[in-house]
């Protein structure tokens, strides 16, 4: 709840879109979604950003957050992880994501 709370102003410039508060630059929400794009997945980074295509963070636990420049932030959760420490499912649902809306910033 925390993160979908607290992470949309990643895809809005930098504003708090429930609040309109201007929370960060629009560089620094830039600089954080360059650093999540490529490290926000461990050793899987690269191939998170070439299979979904968003700036995402995933945690131990089975959650993603991926940002969707200028739209949204999106999270997914299931417990069960691949080899590398990410979600299994959470990363295959946003891929299925990105692919059936278009949505990859590539």
């Amino acid at each position: 709840m925390l993160m979908t709370k607290s992470l949309p102003f990643l895809a809005n410039h930098g504003v708090n879109p429930l609040t309109n508060k201007q929370i960060i630059t629009e560089s620094k929400e830039k600089r954080i979604n360059s650093l999540i794009l490529t490290c926000g997945h461990y050793d899987a980074s690269g191939d998170f950003a070439y299979k979904v295509g968003l700036p995402g963070k995933s945690g131990v636990g089975g959650e993603i957050v991926a940002v969707v420049p200028k739209k949204m932030a999106i999270c997914d959760y299931s417990p069960k992880l691949n080899l590398q420490g990410n979600s299994l499912v959470g990363t295959i649902a946003l891929e299925l994501f990105t692919t059936k809306t278009g949505l990859s910033i590539f």
